[in-house]
């Protein structure tokens, strides 16, 4: 089923505007607030296996998408639509955080950001090279976590005085037991199969404050996709975020020892919660030297991240002056020390 929202006032496709917050008319410059627009009432649930072919209710052309989309535009006519059906029951996001940068003001942080680099190439760094730039919303889960760390160690303390010609040692041992209980809230990671996990961790944090409860007006103008990954199958990655900080953590905790000698560490993580999460993101696709390059940006606070070209002169000359000052520094110093330094 196609949801498109249609302008009270004029009949025109309305979509999400990110500058203001709301569900706007292109046409009439009609704006409604999503909270209180009228939305379809759907309770099927989506089959896996059903069809992915739609048709567009402005123009009748035929949309047929990738099984993971939720929210796309039609080919012909440009109108957004968002599968409804793709998005009830199990596949009901929880959350979402709408974007608050529009497709402008991304293009203009994305020029902005290329100029930073002084490692890239000059002609990367005009930043107008720009093939495509795509608004999507990126499954994410979040998790509610409960974290404890049972704990045995042996920790000393050693102190040295002299007496006379004579340097003592004395060491102290101390058991040292710890049991501790932490909690971290709304631990991301991405469930899209597509998108680049690594890529994605970068474009964090992102304001939580700013969670909406979901409602399908947020996806129109946008591409969304669905999750691909459960909560469960992504769990051991987000362990993997959380266990290093509460190890971290744990050494806080045993301090002012000379040494610290662990028997025993255990640590624990369960969820407690967890919140299927849609994330804005702009995808920029860069053109430079016949390659494609891919960047992300946060479309919530427009960090952008990815792995921009570097240029071989400019590495090589930052070497040069690097050291060329080294040399003089060296140079000055024998001279002050009265030495020659060939």
């Amino acid at each position: 089923m196609i949801v498109q929202y249609k302008c009270p006032n004029c009949g025109s496709d309305m979509a999400f505007d990110a500058e203001s917050g709301h569900l706007s008319c292109p046409n009439c410059g009609r704006q409604d607030e999503i909270e209180s627009f009228p939305e379809e009432n759907i309770l099927r649930k989506l089959d896996p296996e059903e069809a992915k072919e739609y048709h567009c209710e402005n123009c009748g052309a035929v949309i047929v998408t990738e099984s993971e989309t939720t929210a796309t535009h039609c080919s012909f006519c440009g109108a957004p639509v968002v599968l409804a059906d793709r998005l009830t029951g199990d596949l009901a996001p929880a959350k979402v955080i709408p974007f608050t940068i529009s497709r402008e003001e991304a293009e203009a942080a994305f020029r902005k950001w290329t100029k930073n680099g002084r490692l890239t190439p000059t002609g990367f760094m005009s930043g107008n090279r720009i093939k495509k730039m795509t608004g999507m919303y990126v499954p994410f889960w979040l998790y509610d976590i409960d974290g404890t760390a049972d704990v045995a160690a042996i920790a000393t303390r050693v102190r040295s005085y002299t007496t006379g010609d004579t340097i003592y040692t004395e060491t102290d041992f101390y058991d040292v037991y710890r049991e501790i209980d932490l909690s971290y809230l709304k631990v991301p990671a991405d469930a899209s199969e597509k998108m680049d996990d690594e890529l994605m961790d970068k474009l964090e944090p992102y304001d939580y404050t700013e969670l909406k409860d979901f409602r399908m007006p947020y996806l129109a103008g946008y591409l969304a996709e669905k999750y691909d990954f459960d909560d469960e199958s992504l769990f051991s990655r987000v362990e993997s975020k959380i266990v290093p900080y509460i190890d971290s953590y744990i050494g806080t905790t045993i301090s002012g020892y000379s040494t610290v000698s662990y028997k025993n560490k255990q640590i624990h993580t369960n969820k407690s919660r967890v919140y299927y999460t849609l994330f804005p993101v702009w995808m920029v696709y860069y053109d430079f030297e016949n390659k494609e390059h891919t960047f992300a940006m946060n479309g919530q606070t427009g960090k952008v991240v990815g792995k921009p070209p570097i240029s071989g002169m400019k590495v090589f000359a930052w070497f040069a002056v690097i050291a060329g000052a080294t040399f003089a520094v060296l140079k000055g110093i024998a001279y002050a020390m009265g030495g020659v330094l060939w």
